[in-house]
C-alpha cells in the first residue's frame, strides 16, 4: 500500500478549467501535468519552450515533488525536459511550469490540456554532513563512469 500525502493546490487563472494533476491507472506513481496554455506553443526541433501548467502547490516540508519526462511524447516526437527531473521544493510557492525541448525532426504544438510532463511526489532526507579524513573502503572503490560490470 503506498502512502497518501495532503497537498495544497491552487488553480491559477488560466488553469482554472483544467483538471487537477492525476495518474492515469491504479499503479502509476506519477501525476500527468497538462498544459495551461491559452494557444497552441510550437516547440521547433532543437528549441526550448516553458510551458505553464496553471497550478501552484505547496508540498509539506520534507516533502518534494519531480517533474519528469513523458515517455510517449519522448519516443513518439522527441520532447522531454531540459532539466530532467525538475525539482519542485516545499518551500516553492509559484506556478509549476515545463521546460520542454524538442529533440525531434519536425515541430510539435502543445495545445492547451496536453500531458506534458509527469510529476512524482515523495519524501527526501535532511543531510547532515559528517566530515571524515578518509571514507570506508568497498569493492568498487574510487571506479566511476563505466567502471561497474567490467570485470577484474
Amino acid at each position: 500500500m503506498t502512502e497518501a500525502v495532503s497537498i495544497a493546490v491552487t488553480r491559477l487563472p488560466h488553469g482554472a478549467d483544467l483538471p487537477l494533476p492525476a495518474a492515469a491507472t491504479e499503479g502509476a506513481a506519477g501525476l500527468d501535468l497538462l498544459a495551461a496554455v491559452a494557444e497552441p506553443v510550437t516547440v521547433a526541433p532543437g528549441r526550448r519552450a516553458m510551458i505553464p501548467t496553471g497550478i501552484a502547490i505547496a508540498l509539506p516540508r520534507g516533502w518534494e515533488a519531480q517533474v519528469r519526462p513523458r515517455s510517449g511524447l519522448a519516443f513518439k516526437h522527441g520532447i522531454t525536459i531540459v532539466n530532467a527531473p525538475g525539482t519542485i521544493d516545499s518551500d516553492y510557492r509559484g506556478e509549476i511550469g515545463v521546460v520542454l525541448i524538442n529533440h525531434g525532426d519536425e515541430p510539435v504544438a502543445i495545445t492547451r490540456g496536453m500531458r506534458i510532463a509527469q510529476m512524482v511526489v515523495a519524501r527526501h532526507a535532511t543531510v547532515i554532513w559528517e566530515e571524515q579524513r578518509s571514507l570506508d573502503a568497498t569493492a568498487r572503490g574510487t571506479g566511476g563512469y563505466g567502471s561497474t560490470g567490467t570485470g577484474a
